[in-house]
């Protein structure tokens, strides 16, 4: 039969109660044996009576302490001073399986009363059993005490206290105990609840990591900005037609020649090569907050938000990290290669097009296109990198860069002029100088072409040249200055 259990502050509070009682009686004792011997000089007959009343008062102590142990609804044991069972409550024995066992001593208890280490098959230290440390003067608890009665197994819970006599010498020590199987059980539901609480967790940390691992894989092909802009987190929340309106800067890169280049390489050669290439230019890009849209075969189209800076810098980049890029591949034996970059600014819509089967992200917009045509005027001018009017006017300050207007055209598809402008801060160091150097008089000379002074025009031109004969721009001016004064001569 399980008695009810008790908590530990409780059980400490019925071990004080305990102690107090022993107090008791070992004080009422005292008095009674003081009482007998100043009773020593009377007569016999008072000196009976006062004994009958001392006997008297100690069994009325005993008797009181015995139903006080009884009652309480833990075990109790009490070993005397040379180790040996002295006594043990209701409680004890129904836990114990059997009461008070004289004919042994301290040493013997685990083996008679079957008390065994819980959760193995070794019976526990008798040093260590909370009421042999009482009869070495200490206080102490432990709770991997198990009883075996037979096939039933009982844990409990043990605290063993030393009870002293007026001279501090140890005189009995007393064992509370009681049954903490619904505690245990307790435990055990609590860790198996934890169990399986880390287990869910754990599941649900490789979920979000296989979750993570699928959208970064997702995101080498349909970039993370992407579906920020859309939105979304996470590719699988992504749906066929979402789109979002933005106004972006557009870069366009394309290796010049390079059908030229690749008809020379095995396809295997050509791979190494482009995935050398574009993996020398992702990190300009990236490092100047853009991102790739997509490779078309050599070519990259990425993306900026916000301040046309960005992207301006990006190609700047670009070009630098090719210059280095070529010097290796000198070195190595291989002919360098040219590339050109091409940059407009303005309104676009992203979005995912396709079926249900397949769907691509794409942008859509006039800005895209002309940011393509703009790239394929490099070869034209001879010149590494181009920008729109729309992205110069949203540089934060175009005087941090090296730029000079180059042309207004009018780009297939579009009915307005284009204003385009070089931006040659990554030119050959000769080659900027001679630009920098010449960009008062090229502006005059761009100025008085615009206004028709072809002559005048053509002069600044040629003197342009004169300091700076690697100036492509300036030579197809002065071509047409030529041109134009020819064919008014004809007139």
């Amino acid at each position: 039969m399980q008695e009810e259990q008790l908590s530990k502050e409780e059980l400490l509070l019925e071990i004080e109660k305990l102690r107090q009682e022993v107090e008791n009686l070992k004080r009422e004792k005292t008095d009674l044996e003081i009482l007998l011997e100043t009773t020593s000089l009377h007569s016999d007959s008072v000196e009976a009576e006062l004994h009958d009343k001392a006997l008297e008062a100690v069994r009325e102590g005993e008797a009181k302490l015995a139903q006080f142990l009884e009652a309480i609804p833990v075990g109790v044991a009490v070993l005397d001073a040379t180790g040996k069972p002295y006594y043990a409550n209701r409680a004890a024995v129904q836990l114990l399986g059997k009461g008070v066992v004289p004919s042994i001593t301290v040493y013997k208890i685990p083996d008679i009363y079957q008390l065994y280490v819980a959760n193995s098959p070794h019976l526990y230290p008798v040093e260590e059993l909370p009421i042999s440390r009482a009869l070495n003067g200490e206080t102490s608890m432990a709770d991997d005490i198990e009883v075996h009665q037979g096939d039933l197994i009982i844990p409990l819970e043990s605290r063993g206290t030393p009870i002293f006599d007026s001279n501090g010498k140890v005189i009995y020590a007393i064992s509370v105990f009681q049954d903490i199987s619904d505690r245990k059980k307790a435990e055990a539901e609590r860790q198996r609840f934890t169990n399986e609480l880390f287990e869910l967790n754990l599941n649900l940390e490789k979920a979000l990591d296989a979750e993570l691992e699928l959208t970064d894989a997702y995101g080498r092909f349909v970039p993370h900005q992407f579906l920020y802009f859309l939105g979304y987190e996470s590719i699988v929340d992504v749906k066929l037609g979402d789109q979002v309106q933005q106004e972006m800067s557009v870069l366009f890169a394309d290796i010049r020649d390079f059908t030229s280049l690749s008809e020379t390489l095995t396809p295997e050669e050509n791979f190494k090569f482009i995935n050398a290439y574009l993996s020398r230019m992702e990190p300009a890009i990236t490092e100047n907050n853009g991102f790739i849209d997509k490779y078309i075969g050599d070519a990259i189209m990425a993306l900026f938000n916000g301040e046309a800076d960005g992207a301006v810098q990006s190609g700047i980049s670009m070009l630098q990290t090719l210059a280095d890029y070529n010097q290796q591949r000198q070195n190595s034996g291989y002919v360098p290669i040219k590339i050109g970059v091409g940059i407009n600014t303005g309104t676009l819509m992203l979005g995912t097009v396709g079926g249900q089967n397949r769907m691509d992200s794409t942008v859509i917009s006039d800005a895209v296109n002309l940011a393509s045509r703009i790239e394929g005027l490099t070869k034209e001018y001879g010149v590494q990198m181009l920008i729109s009017n729309q992205t110069f006017s949203r540089l934060h300050n175009p005087a941090d860069y090296s730029i000079r207007i180059v042309d207004q055209v009018k780009v297939k598809g579009k009915s307005e002029f284009v204003t385009v402008y070089e931006v040659f801060d990554s030119d050959p160091p000769e080659v900027r100088e001679g630009k920098l150097g010449t960009l008062k008089r090229y502006e005059e000379a761009m100025l008085l072409y615009h206004q028709k002074s072809v002559r005048e025009a053509g002069k600044l031109f040629e003197e342009c040249l004169q300091k700076n004969p690697e100036d492509r721009v300036s030579q197809i001016y002065l071509k047409r200055c030529r041109d134009w004064r020819s064919l008014l001569k004809d007139f």
